[in-house]
């Protein structure tokens, strides 16, 4: 396709913007460069384990501010398309991380706990994230409630995600065992499934064409954004490679080493 100027992105952060707690080199003068461009933006991650609040101040300590407004986390996405189908106050059962807990609290959903669960009590939602403190009890009784006909839903579906140790188990195996336990696959929200897309393009009150994904994975990023008829962009600053692009049938429409090759090419696209 004929690729039209891009007037919005929607970025992910981890390996686009930062590794871990380092800011990549140009990051204040890309997001200047927007600014000057008047190209809006929303960063979105898969990570349900903080809140858009939190976020922003991490980016402050980068010398950022973006509000929360422009912040979308698979969490808070969550929420959001859950408190569109369901009341005020309805009963939840969350497996994630505070990010997950306040999202849904956030929206009014009430959760309730395994003890209360073995002590008859029922929810019509079961809601799992990644989370470092997951015990077989939790897990028991969130498959007990999803065999007694609760909806499953999963932020995300990353099977791992990188640590200084190397790859380890993600939200995506949190899912595949209750899963394996229930028979039941979970509806899950993250990239590269099509929901956080939708919510980020109507708080961009964009459309596809003339908005690009900005991503380090193909399988989650570029895969989501093409799904989703967003322009694609692969930075090799992150987890994919250029190798990864030619083995790979998933292709972004363009690749730059990272974000100050990103702002030269939007710079270019205005001249």
């Amino acid at each position: 396709m004929t690729n039209s100027a891009i007037k919005n992105l929607i970025l992910d952060m981890d390996g686009v913007l930062w590794r871990g707690e380092t800011p990549l080199p140009g990051l204040v003068d890309f997001f200047a460069t927007l600014h000057r461009l008047n190209i809006n933006f929303i960063l979105a991650t898969n990570n349900a384990t903080k809140t858009a609040v939190m976020y922003t101040q991490k980016i402050a300590r980068f010398g950022l501010h973006i509000p929360p407004e422009q912040i979308l986390t698979s969490a808070e996405t969550t929420a959001v398309y859950l408190s569109q189908r369901y009341e005020v106050g309805t009963a939840v059962y969350i497996i994630g991380e505070s990010g997950l807990h306040e999202a849904l609290k956030a929206k009014g959903f009430h959760n309730i706990t395994p003890d209360q669960v073995k002590n008859g009590s029922t929810a019509p939602l079961v809601i799992a994230g990644f989370t470092r403190q997951v015990t077989y009890t939790e897990l028991a009784m969130g498959s007990l409630l999803i065999h007694k006909g609760a909806a499953f839903i999963g932020t995300n579906p990353d099977p791992s995600y990188p640590s200084e140790l190397g790859p380890l188990p993600g939200a995506g195996s949190i899912l595949a065992f209750i899963a394996a336990a229930t028979g039941v696959q979970p509806t899950t929200i993250g990239k590269p499934g099509p929901i956080i897309f939708a919510e980020a393009l109507k708080r961009l009150g964009g459309e596809p064409a003339n908005t690009a994904m900005v991503g380090d994975r193909l399988s989650t990023d570029i895969k989501g954004g093409n799904d989703s008829g967003l322009q694609t962009v692969l930075l090799l600053s992150g987890i994919s490679t250029l190798d990864d692009v030619k083995n790979d049938s998933i292709q972004p429409d363009y690749i730059f080493n990272d974000i100050i090759e990103l702002a030269d090419h939007l710079v270019s696209q205005q001249m």
